[in-house]
């Protein structure tokens, strides 16, 4: 099945990757909403709750630190860097992902190149002015009131939140009309590491498959999407994706 991919990587013209949670767990990144996962354990903090309550903002800022704190340094892994080489040698235009972790960038793909549809955990931004604020800061601002103060925007003084998409809030406009052209304009459809099924974000598979794209779903777990797929392979991801480049055949 990966020759298959292969070949078609070769006959594509415009392809698009699409990546999830489970791009990056071989770079250390747990899979929150796998079993076990952070989500199974701890109820997600919904973004209307964060905007209510300092509390719940004081609760999200420390499940974030102590999450950082546990996982550590991460680095792009072979997977990351395939995906990178694939946009150097043209053959991939996009990489939409759900994925919050900035390894798509730190892999060297241009930042024009990726569509974060649910944003970026390395950096967080106020709310009200939107100011970008460095996590190293919010950081020392937090723990210099022993946790018990929400860090608030050295601008304006409004909320500061990690630049990520929470539960409960509206998908960003600009990515999701980015993804759907992008999608609209590919021929083969690359959705890797996730479970498809979080939407809307999930719903670019199909488009691009009604659009006429073939759809390839590689996962380490079937899907709901799989039936709709042109080829699905239930692998572990980074050596697939080595082998489209040639490094793993």
């Amino acid at each position: 099945m990966s020759l298959i991919l292969r070949q078609w990587m070769e006959e594509s013209k415009n392809a698009v990757v699409f990546t999830g949670a489970g791009m990056s767990t071989d770079s250390g990144i747990p899979d929150f909403r796998s079993p076990g996962g952070v989500w199974t354990r701890m109820a997600p903090i919904m973004f209307e709750d964060f905007l209510a309550s300092e509390d719940n903002r004081i609760e999200a800022w420390r499940r974030k630190f102590a999450m950082d704190d546990e996982i550590g340094e991460v680095s792009p892994n072979a997977g990351h860097m395939a995906i990178a080489k694939l946009v150097d040698l043209g053959k991939v235009s996009a990489v939409i992902t759900q994925n919050i972790d900035n390894l798509h960038q730190n892999s060297g793909v241009a930042a024009e190149k990726i569509i974060e549809l649910h944003g970026n955990s390395t950096y967080a931004k106020c709310l009200d002015c939107d100011l970008r604020h460095e996590l190293a800061d919010v950081r020392a601002a937090f723990f210099a009131t022993q946790q018990s103060q929400a860090p608030g925007c050295q601008n304006c003084g409004g909320i500061v939140k990690t630049a990520t998409i929470s539960f409960g809030q509206a998908m960003p406009e600009r990515q999701m009309s980015e993804a759907e052209a992008a999608t609209m304009s590919c021929d083969l459809f690359l959705a890797i590491g996730s479970s498809l099924q979080v939407f809307p974000a999930a719903g670019f598979p199909i488009m691009a498959r009604h659009n006429g794209a073939r759809l390839v779903i590689i996962n380490r777990e079937p899907t709901d999407l799989d039936e709709a797929a042109s080829l699905v392979i239930n692998e572990e991801i980074t050596p697939v994706l080595q082998n489209i480049i040639g490094l793993n055949s």
